[in-house]
């Protein structure tokens, strides 16, 4: 079935979104398979980037005559009109890189992989440059949750009738067949500028959108608020409780009544904190930066990781390098890829992921607490493209991380009263979590200190909550064109 939708695709064309988008797709010429995350550059300081599916977007808008470049690691690059891609059919097919390692050095002497990376560290200093820069960004993340056991069970019940209990052990089983049965997902996309003075930075921010169902926006927050909320509505309601969990005891006075209110209220909010959202994308940016400590600089550290010269290949028309690293110490947890260009020594790309039995933070307090947690999952891409300064800026930014949890708690309501009627129930819970965070810069631009003193930050955003895709929300603006997955939610 999969090689039937690529051969359809292929030979019957991508057709544009909507009447203001042109969506087209890369496709290797002899394998027919897409071609992800290549760049396809609009302007001087703008484009977009393939998806893993190998689509992009762009504004339909624009002049026939007007061209874009695209750029892959491992590929030709090619100039195209929009005429061009209309008369392509939507399908561009790009020619694989040859490779050059034998001719280049037929008659040099092959470099050492060790000085290759000692120059990129050199050289780093001048090749990455993020102070005074204003950004123009793409963010989306996805949230996913998998719950592998659920279960709830009342162990002791005072003053509520038989009736009631069966009432509540059903409506708790339905509730657990229900987020067994559910695929969590949500979607959050926001389309900004960010920017950088030293260590300071401030987002504004233009559009933001969540796409998510309620009835499937299953935390571990939300399940317990859930189960919270009918235990409640089986018990006095004209009553308040405390609640005691294990050897804590929560003493604010809590109700149905409140409860109902305090879910209004949050459904009335649909705000983003701004602070939240600049703290995420600043997070997630230093990923691409070199500094005493940071990731990448950790990834060059020749007393933590070996390094083999695997391949040489043409990307952007600069000699690139590609080198293999895995961990040398224990201490070292990433294995990947870096790509390397010959005379000035930048990376243009990196991917990482855990080495094999490598993990990060962990706890285990299983037996003290009930609580266990592991980070399972961390990998990751990032794509530079080199300045008209010189200089390389990040394009593309991902990171996916991961974790497998476990929960077991019990909870006792305490009725606010002198006969202090009890329920006890025992709440386990047990999944993964996963969440994968792109960053896309659509554009940017050097900015002086009076521009970024100039700047002011909103301490909110409005944001617009969506349940079923809706391909029009982002018209004629550069994005990162959605998954699958995403094009189907929603959709019966």
């Amino acid at each position: 079935m999969k090689h039937f939708l690529l051969f359809f695709t292929c030979f019957t064309g991508v057709q544009p979104l909507s009447g203001q988008n042109l969506s087209a797709q890369l496709i290797e010429k002899n394998s027919k398979t897409p071609i992800p995350f290549a760049t396809i550059k609009t302007g001087d300081y703008s484009g977009t980037i393939s998806n893993e599916e190998g689509f992009f977007t762009l504004n339909a808008e624009t002049p026939e005559n007007h061209t874009i470049t695209i750029s892959c690691m491992g590929f030709e690059s090619k100039t195209l009109s929009f005429g061009d891609i209309k008369a392509l059919n939507y399908v561009i097919i790009l020619n694989e890189a040859l490779n050059q390692l034998d001719e280049v050095y037929l008659s040099n002497k092959k470099p050492s992989v060790d000085s290759i990376i000692a120059r990129v560290k050199r050289n780093a200093k001048r090749n990455y440059s993020t102070n005074l820069r204003a950004y123009q960004i793409f963010r989306r993340t996805t949230d996913y949750m998998d719950f592998e056991h659920l279960d709830f069970e009342i162990d002791k019940a005072t003053h509520v009738k038989k009736q009631q209990l069966e009432a509540v052990n059903h409506d708790l089983q339905s509730l657990t067949n229900e987020i067994m049965n559910s695929k969590t997902v949500h979607f959050t996309d926001f389309k900004g500028t960010f920017y950088i003075n030293n260590d300071s930075t401030k987002l504004t921010v233009n559009k933001a959108t969540r796409l998510l169902d309620h009835d499937k926006n299953f935390s571990i927050d939300n399940v317990q608020e859930r189960a919270q909320h009918i235990l409640l509505s089986y018990l006095d309601t004209t009553k308040t409780y405390k609640i005691k969990t294990g050897i804590f005891k929560i003493e604010d006075s809590l109700s149905l009544a409140q409860e109902m209110k305090k879910e209004q209220e949050d459904s009335d909010k649909e705000t983003f904190s701004i602070k939240n959202l600049k703290n995420a994308t600043k997070r997630q940016l230093r990923y691409s930066q070199f500094y005493d400590n940071s990731f990448l600089m950790n990834l060059l550290d020749t007393r933590l990781y070996d390094y083999t010269l695997e391949d040489v290949t043409i990307y952007n028309h600069q000699l690139t390098y590609v080198i293999s690293y895995q961990p040398r110490r224990g201490k070292a947890k990433y294995s990947g890829k870096l790509f390397v260009t010959d005379g000035d020594y930048a990376i243009t790309k990196v991917d990482y992921s855990y080495f094999e039995n490598r993990h990060g933070s962990k706890m285990n307090l299983k037996f003290l607490l009930g609580v266990k947690y592991e980070e399972n999952l961390s990998s990751g891409l990032l794509i530079y493209e080199k300045q008209n300064d010189s200089t390389y800026q990040p394009k593309y930014i991902k990171h996916e991380s991961g974790s497998y949890f476990y929960v077991s708690r019990d909870f006792t309501f305490i009725e606010n009263s002198k006969d202090r009627y009890k329920l006890s129930t025992d709440f386990t819970i047990e999944g993964q979590t996963k969440s994968k965070e792109e960053l896309l810069i659509t554009g940017l631009k050097t900015i002086n200190l009076n521009d970024y003193d100039a700047i002011t930050q909103e301490k909110k955003v409005p944001y617009q909550t969506l349940t079923k895709f809706d391909n029009t929300i982002w018209e004629s603006e550069e994005t990162l064109e959605p998954l699958e997955e995403m094009k189907a939610f929603g959709v019966e």
